[in-house]
């Protein structure tokens, strides 16, 4: 028999949001999720007690993290969902799956249990302290792995002595990456000077990156912009840039705590111009190809 006036209109779950109702997820690390209140998006970088109540806290895609206290009011791929604290079980499950496919900042397959090896003899030369902290935070694990060390040059106003003096050789390799190695400057003139060496050449590679300093070869993005300003000739370039990003910029002590919040926005290569990225991979290539045995 057909029902003439159709289904019972208050038959069913006939409250529940338009979204549907909430269903408690997990707050593990690396979640996305968004805070319906605010509008904020990001992932779940942590979890911890605070005050009395748990707090997760998310991280943008620029890096900026927020804390949120843990509970409703959170969509996810646009349903709404409690987070929950994480148990041990889903702790420990991530851990092991992070093991399993677990990579180093560069990139490369993290090799568990493994020791440094010693120091070979061949060497990366960088201009300067922040060019070797960049490299250390995204190749240190890589390097340490190859038994690769490397050093600074202050500037490359004497490369060509300082390639003589290290006196490459088989078995003893020297890559240099050089700052703003573009044609018709200083950088490019010394380089090809330093090239010049025959009886080094087979076993020197210099390289280089476009860029005024080792700072521009971050992502714009990673400090909220879409591109690096352009700083005037005649004013300082890093003060410049720190001006711009509204951070202490008067003194070098300034300087260098610019710099570190910088790197601290380098979590992997990812976040760093490719234009660096392939001069570095080139060097380690280089410097390892031959690389005597190791003990």
């Amino acid at each position: 028999m057909n029902d003439r006036y159709g289904s019972d209109v208050l038959a069913g779950d006939w409250r529940a949001p338009v979204r549907g109702r909430s269903r408690p997820v997990e707050a593990e690390p690396g979640l996305v999720v968004e805070d319906v209140e605010t509008g904020w998006c990001g992932a779940v970088v942590r979890v911890e007690k605070a005050g009395g109540m748990h707090v997760v806290h998310l991280e943008d895609r620029r890096g900026r993290t927020k804390g949120f206290r843990l509970g409703p009011g959170f969509l996810l791929d646009g349903a709404p969902v409690t987070l929950t604290p994480p148990t041990a079980a889903a702790r420990a499950a991530t851990t092991q799956a992070r093991q399993a496919a677990a990579r180093t900042a560069s990139g490369s397959r993290a090799v568990h249990g493994a020791r440094a090896r010693v120091a070979s003899a061949s060497r990366i030369f960088v201009e300067g302290k922040h060019d070797a902290e960049l490299v250390e935070k995204v190749w240190g694990d890589d390097l340490r792995l190859e038994g690769v060390v490397v050093e600074m040059l202050d500037g490359v106003d004497d490369l060509a002595a300082v390639i003589r003096d290290f006196a490459p050789g088989p078995g003893r390799r020297m890559g240099v990456l050089v700052d703003h190695l573009v044609a018709g400057t200083k950088e490019q003139r010394l380089v090809d000077e330093a090239r010049a060496l025959r009886r080094y050449a087979d076993h020197v590679l210099v390289v280089g990156h476009p860029y005024v300093d080792v700072w521009q070869s971050v992502r714009p993005e990673r400090l909220g912009w879409s591109r690096w300003p352009v700083i005037p000739r005649g004013r300082s370039w890093k003060h410049g840039i720190l001006a711009e990003l509204g951070w202490p910029h008067d003194t070098q002590a300034d300087v260098a705590r610019g710099w570190q919040r910088i790197l601290g926005t380098v979590r992997t290569y990812a976040d760093l111009q490719p234009e660096l990225l392939g001069r570095v991979e080139e060097l380690i290539d280089f410097v390892t190809a031959d690389a005597s045995p190791h003990p």
